[in-house]
């Protein structure tokens, strides 16, 4: 879908963009099933479009919670329904974690950290060599 919302390698083409996000939404994508609920919001069907950000939040997508927050807030969206997508969204975030999981993020975040500390050491190198 992205390739036709961008022209990258092939021609921009909304319709076929739309077909393919729907695709992907349909094979359980989250953000494949949000973006097809901005594409309904943007013409006029906010009802479908909900419907979308719902099952997206519930595959613990964290824009569709944040659209349905500002839906709920616009009177859009009932108490009900907003408390059922947040207690589903919290629910496929808890499923997705694990002390494995934890343990992996945690690595990545150090990585990240030592890889910031080595582009400050090359700067700190280039600067160094100008005086």
């Amino acid at each position: 879908a992205r390739f036709y919302h961008e022209g990258k390698c092939v021609e921009k083409d909304g319709k076929k963009e739309l077909y393919h996000l729907e695709q992907a939404a349909i094979g359980g994508h989250p953000k494949a099933r949000y973006n097809v609920g901005c594409e309904d919001k943007k013409n006029g069907r906010m009802d479908r479009a909900m419907k979308h950000w719902i099952i997206a939040a519930a595959l613990g997508h964290d824009g569709s919670l944040d659209a349905l927050k500002d839906s709920f807030k616009d009177g859009l969206l009932s108490k009900e329904d907003f408390a059922a997508a947040l207690r589903a969204h919290q629910a496929a975030v808890d499923a997705t974690k694990s002390p494995q999981r934890e343990a992996a993020e945690l690595a990545r975040e150090e990585l990240e950290k030592i890889k910031r500390h080595r582009e400050r050491e090359v700067v700190a190198g280039n600067l160094s060599s100008l005086s």
